[in-house]
């Protein structure tokens, strides 16, 4: 009989699941897709049930999938769920238990034009007591547009899955997912009053808030699985990654490729600038951190437009030139993050001529994801000496090869392209006492930088310059 945590790694576009025993290793796998729906340019909408019921599907799929024996058949004995979920996106459900809207994802700029109308004093206080500062990404605007249309509780994904494995007995949220909404200061580690009242969001709506390992409730009527498994950790997917990537002093740094990208990097204290809570166990750590709000997604828009199955066929295509050849794509469908953070951006394709082909846009997308890492690295206070990656798109060579050539510093790609599960699973071995550690042995492909620095130095002017038009126009 193995021992296992199920890591639930629920993401923006697909739910996943593992089983993960105490040494690190994975008995099984499940995925399932999660719909997302754009009802208005710049809307980003998924269904709550949806998500959860994708969850469930990634669930059985990994128990019926699991080896030696598989779960039915006796083979492992799970011991705990460890969650990593997307960060921002805001479900709201009433008294029963029932959604009351849509889900809200973290793209969704619906309520940009509201957070632009906020007195310059709320976008101090924000910055002050939460490291970030207003924008629509954030959860505390979706969280008013969904209780402006139903007396609610608001949460963000990790409370919804809490709320459902939980047989609707639990309404709580993990820190590091809170320090995502506007709303937690992270001076005292609890939700303020003054933000609470500065965003129209009463407490009573709100989950309440644990450290990451300090246990959320046991399952209950959960499809599949038996009641009273413990739900031991909880950890946001980009800060899972973070955990995973075992970058936990100042100078690591790592960068997700998602549908978005985050970059982050462990810092001593909390400073009130582009910092989050990483995790929070016996004692809070924190991280310099900014988002892009386009990579993957970009990478899939372009296989869309050229008539391409999937981004596996765009990297194919892309990998027919030595380079873009002048054509500079900026994927800013719903405005610019970090470190530009200008929602009025526009997408631009430029630097076309009658010689550029398919293969050259498919190569600019390639290019677009490294320019918009390279641009946050670029403001970490004393640079990085190597990055590390992870998420699904580093399994391409070609985008890890052009991020090293764009940074002139190697890229260390972790050997598990989906690491943010096991991250929250060795939160979860580590809080049920198990030895662990997998984060600092774990194997890495290495790209060393290629280009010149006269190179790399054009290539990036010639990015900037495309960015600047966007903001421009």
């Amino acid at each position: 009989m193995h021992q296992a945590v199920l890591a639930i790694d629920q993401g923006t576009t697909n739910s996943k699941a593992a089983l993960i025993t105490a040494d690190g290793a994975i008995l099984g796998t499940g995925s399932h897709p999660v719909r997302i729906s754009h009802p208005r340019p710049g809307w980003v909408e998924q269904d709550a049930e949806d998500v959860w019921q994708s969850t469930l599907n990634a669930i059985t799929t990994c128990l019926h999938t699991t080896a030696p024996g598989g779960a039915g058949g006796g083979g492992v004995e799970i011991v705990g769920i460890a969650l990593s979920t997307q960060r921002e996106s805001v479900v709201g459900w009433d008294r029963s238990g029932r959604p009351v809207g849509p889900v809200l994802g973290w793209q969704d700029v619906r309520t940009s034009s509201w957070c632009a109308q906020l007195p310059a004093a709320v976008d101090e206080l924000v910055r002050r007591r939460t490291g970030l500062r207003v924008d629509a990404m954030f959860s505390a605007p979706k969280m008013r547009w969904l209780l402006d249309r139903s007396d609610a509780y608001v949460g963000t994904v990790d409370s919804w899955l809490i709320h459902r494995l939980t047989g609707r007995r639990e309404h709580l949220t993990e820190a590091g997912n809170a320090s995502r909404t506007l709303l937690y200061d992270l001076t005292t580690l609890d939700w303020s009053a003054e933000l609470l009242d500065a965003f129209g969001v009463p407490r009573s709506a709100l989950a309440e808030v644990r450290p990451s390992d300090a246990g959320f409730g046991s399952t209950k009527d959960v499809p599949g699985l038996p009641d009273g498994i413990p739900i031991v950790a909880v950890l946001a997917d980009s800060h899972a990654a973070m955990y995973g990537q075992g970058c936990t002093r100042t100078g690591m740094v790592k960068a997700t490729y998602g549908t978005g990208s985050s970059v982050m990097t462990p810092v001593a204290e909390f400073v009130p600038s582009g910092c989050t809570l990483a995790w929070q166990t016996d004692r809070p750590v924190y991280a310099l951190e900014g988002n892009i709000v386009s990579s993957g997604a970009a990478l899939a828009w372009t296989a869309d437009l050229l008539g391409l199955p999937d981004v596996g066929a765009l990297m194919e295509l892309a990998a027919t030139v030595a380079a873009a050849e002048g054509v500079v794509l900026v994927p800013a469908f719903a405005g610019l993050g970090a470190p530009h953070w200008d929602r009025e951006a526009r997408a631009a394709l430029t630097g076309m001529s009658s010689s550029t082909t398919r293969a050259h846009l498919a190569r600019a997308a390639v290019d677009a994801v490294a320019h918009q890492i390279c641009d946050i690295t670029d403001t970490i206070p004393g640079g990085l000496s190597t990055l590390r990656a992870d998420g699904g798109a580093t399994i391409s060579d070609l985008l890890m090869q052009t991020q090293a050539d764009l940074l002139g510093r190697p890229v260390q790609a972790a050997d598990v392209p989906e690491i943010s599960a096991l991250g929250a699973a060795e939160l979860a071995w580590s809080t049920l006492g198990a030895t662990t550690g997998w984060s600092k042995t774990r194997t890495y492909r290495r790209f060393e930088p290629h280009l010149t620095p006269e190179a790399r130095t054009d290539r990036r002017a010639g990015w900037s310059a495309a960015v600047t038009t966007t903001r421009t126009a």
